[in-house]
């Protein structure tokens, strides 16, 4: 049998298969494979109508042949050695012009590594970052693409069919060469991290402080979900807190451990910027609170230990918490843009930061309504390239600053831990005062190391004369 499918997805796990059905729903044909055969009959059996547009084909060198020219073959499968596995299996099957889409949460160095490889042997690799979850992946992702033109023109027509879409548009772009895509979805990853943390410092400080149970938490929540807040993890959020778990009729949030889990792509976020020398200091926080969190036995023994020293305050208005949370989202997101901004001069990739928060405004797990600011922000005037000198942005920030302030200082009375939302302030802090404190870290730096410093008044490297410690 002679097929010719317009694009074969290899690896039916929950993204892949979605994915598989999407494209094959908007009406491609679609050949699937998968390392382990016996899973390629049951997706078949489960795919309905959509039947007609799919082929199962376990045989690898079958899968292939049924390709159309240029092939196009998508991996969704575990980043790092696996997908080498199976790169180093498929490329002497491709042919000059074919492209490999690697549409996993995979670290960009990887990708820009495979990408000079396979363009060696006249190959296209395309680094696709996918975002959405399951139900994204089947119904309309947003996905950030990083590859040459030729493989963004072969993939542009399926890509845009099958992506999320925000008042018409396609929730899908190309972003660049090589591991653009996946930086993107790298830091979107990072910016994700933040942004739930930030929302469990809200839950925790009116659990904590307030003594609020979750219904009544996830009942503001859900009054936040028409407001500037608007977004899929409140509404996450407002979903989460009013669940309840039927063998016990508590409520669900109560009957789960604290300890969260990790993938790895927000220390990769964090460890870049670090790199780069820029800040993601919310990222750090949200990445560190999720390490502390494991450290259960060990918390719990500290409880009846560790002193709190409290003193006594009010818990913050119902206003006061959805600016505190509005201030902290912009200045988390305006963090990632920023480590965008230096990784696209770094490599050359000349990212559009517009088009990045267009395509994060559906689809999505970051989407929100704050997206459409950002985006109207990097196509007017940016100060220093710094979203938050932006004029509408110093406007909504001069609006929810004082709340933050407000929320931190009475988590901070109560004893309260919001790593997130402190690490937003203190960066918002740093970057509106000229004079800060480093010309006293230079002078330690002269004393201990002769390391030498810039003066205010003339040019070139100096010394002090110091005198011995006391």
């Amino acid at each position: 049998m002679v097929v010719t499918a317009d694009i074969g997805v290899f690896g039916l796990g929950t993204m892949g298969s979605a994915l598989a059905l999407n494209l094959a729903e908007k009406g491609f044909t679609v050949a699937v494979s998968n390392r382990e055969a016996e899973w390629i009959a049951p997706f078949l059996a489960e795919a309905g109508p959509l039947l007609d547009h799919l082929v199962g084909l376990a045989d690898l060198e079958e899968f292939v042949a049924a390709l159309s020219k240029p092939r196009s073959v998508l991996f969704m499968i575990p980043s790092g050695a696996p997908m080498d596995e199976m790169i180093a299996r498929i490329a002497p099957l491709l042919e000059p012009g074919d492209t490999i889409i690697d549409g996993g949460n995979a670290d960009f160095h990887d990708t820009r590594r495979r990408s000079a490889a396979l363009d060696a042997q006249g190959l296209h690799f395309v680094g696709m970052g996918v975002s959405g979850g399951e139900e994204g992946a089947r119904h309309g992702p947003s996905m950030m693409v990083g590859g040459t033109d030729h493989s963004w023109r072969q993939l542009r027509p399926m890509l845009e069919a099958i992506a999320a879409t925000f008042e018409g548009t396609p929730c899908v772009a190309h972003l660049g060469p090589d591991g653009a895509g996946h930086f993107v979805k790298t830091v979107h990853n990072g910016i994700e991290y933040a942004d739930m943390q930030m929302i469990a410092e809200v839950y925790g400080l009116m659990r904590d402080g307030g003594g609020q149970q979750a219904p009544a938490i996830g009942a503001l929540f859900q009054s936040w979900r028409d407001g500037p807040l608007k977004s899929y993890l409140v509404d996450v959020t407002a979903a989460v807190l009013s669940a309840t778990d039927e063998p016990t009729g508590r409520p669900m949030v109560d009957m789960i451990r604290d300890q969260a889990g990790q993938k790895g792509t927000g220390r990769w976020t964090l460890i870049e910027a670090l790199r780069m020398g820029q800040s993601a200091s919310t990222i750090e926080a949200a990445v560190g609170a999720r390490g502390w969190s494991l450290e259960k036995d060990a918390r719990e023994a500290a409880e009846p230990l560790l002193p709190a020293g409290t003193q006594n305050a009010s818990m913050p208005s119902d206003a006061d918490l959805e600016q505190a949370l509005l201030a902290g989202r912009i200045l988390s997101h305006a963090q990632g843009f920023r480590i965008l901004s230096a990784a696209s001069a770094e490599f050359g990739w000349e990212l559009d930061l517009a088009r990045v928060s267009d395509i994060w405004r559906a689809g999505c797990i970051i989407r929100s309504a704050l997206l459409d600011d950002f985006a109207s922000a990097f196509r007017g005037a940016l100060p220093h390239g710094h979203l938050i000198l932006a004029p509408a942005m110093r406007a909504r920030l001069a609006e929810t600053i004082p709340a933050l302030r407000r929320v931190l200082a009475a988590g901070v009375s109560m004893g309260i831990a919001l790593p997130a939302l402190s690490a937003a302030m203190a960066w918002y802090d740093t970057i509106r005062r000229g004079r800060g404190t480093a010309d006293l870290i230079q002078a330690q730096r002269d004393f201990f190391g002769h390391h030498g410093f810039e003066r205010t008044d003339t040019t070139g490297r100096h010394h002090g004369t110091w005198g011995a410690p006391v």
